[in-house]
């Protein structure tokens, strides 16, 4: 009777594991989902600024200048989005996981126990045959 008690406790461990870790990954695609909205936003408005800045170019030398300024803070603005998605998407992981963690050390603690049961009335059991 006590298996069912234990398999039905691990069940309901599991599935309260699942609903955090599902709860902690909604709550990263959230995350995701706001730091692109506002990296397209930002990547916009740079877009259009620098746009206004060449149409007032006279001359083609300061045309290139501004485009290669432009081209470098745009690159280095997606490689610290690129790294600032790969940050949260790592926590995310880290926090979709952790629920489990405590539910896979709670089934090796049984599963340890259950095993050293049979074991040690076995061992009863011979010396008592023993005996």
């Amino acid at each position: 009777m006590n298996a069912y008690e234990d398999a039905s406790k691990f069940s309901k461990d599991a599935m309260d594991s699942a609903l955090k870790s599902v709860s902690a990954m909604t709550r990263g695609f959230q995350q995701v989902a706001s730091e692109t909205s506002e990296f397209a936003k930002r990547a916009y408005e740079q877009q259009t600024e620098f746009m206004e800045k060449l149409f007032q170019v006279r001359s083609p030398d300061k045309a290139i200048a501004l485009q290669s300024e432009y081209a470098k803070t745009a690159y280095q603005g997606w490689v610290s989005q690129a790294t600032r998605m790969g940050e949260i998407c790592t926590d995310v992981a880290k926090e979709t996981y952790k629920p489990f963690e405590q539910s896979l050390a709670t089934l090796s603690a049984a599963g340890t126990s259950v095993a050293t049961k049979p074991a040690a009335a076995a061992k009863q059991a011979a010396e008592t045959k023993a005996a």
